[in-house]
């Protein structure tokens, strides 16, 4: 296999910018993930591919659960700042505000919109494990269009 052309074609593959939130006990985890999708609609479900050796992998893993937050197309800093490590402080998380949701993940207040999921499924294949939620919470904050990892210049993937 052409290994440029295959990384050129599954970059083709377009993607929002997501934070995604996960908490465990005192633990509180985040990270920029852009592998998210929609599965099914009853119930409604998602997938979420999660880094195997990342903190936020360890604790949704333990929780059984996680908070999808939505990047809006204003967001790139906040994008770039959690693919760091950002340790939680009070109600912040670096440069934004949370409250806890139904499943105990943090909502992200200035998020155009989230979703809490509880895990149903976990495919464990490859670098990044594939974790399937069951929505049960979900909100709209605002309007603001989803940041899309092609209006940034970087890519990730292939």
């Amino acid at each position: 296999m052409d290994e440029q052309a295959k990384k050129t074609a599954l970059r083709r593959i377009p993607y929002g910018l997501f934070l995604l939130t996960a908490k465990n006990g005192d633990d509180i985890a985040s990270g920029t993930v852009n592998w998210v999708t929609q599965t099914s609609f009853k119930p409604p479900m998602v997938a979420v591919g999660i880094k195997q050796d990342s903190h936020p992998y360890g604790v949704v893993k333990a929780s059984g659960a996680f908070a999808i937050n939505a990047l809006g197309a204003d967001q790139k800093d906040v994008a770039q700042t959690f693919f760091g490590t950002v340790k939680p402080e009070g109600d912040h998380l670096g440069p934004l505000t949370f409250k806890a949701g139904t499943t105990g993940s943090p909502v992200i207040k200035e998020s155009p919109a989230y979703w809490e999921c509880r895990v149903v499924g976990v495919l464990e294949q490859g670098d990044h494990h594939v974790f399937l939620g069951e929505v049960v919470e979900a909100g709209v904050n605002n309007e603001t269009p989803t940041l899309l990892m092609r209006d940034t210049g970087w890519n990730y993937g292939g």
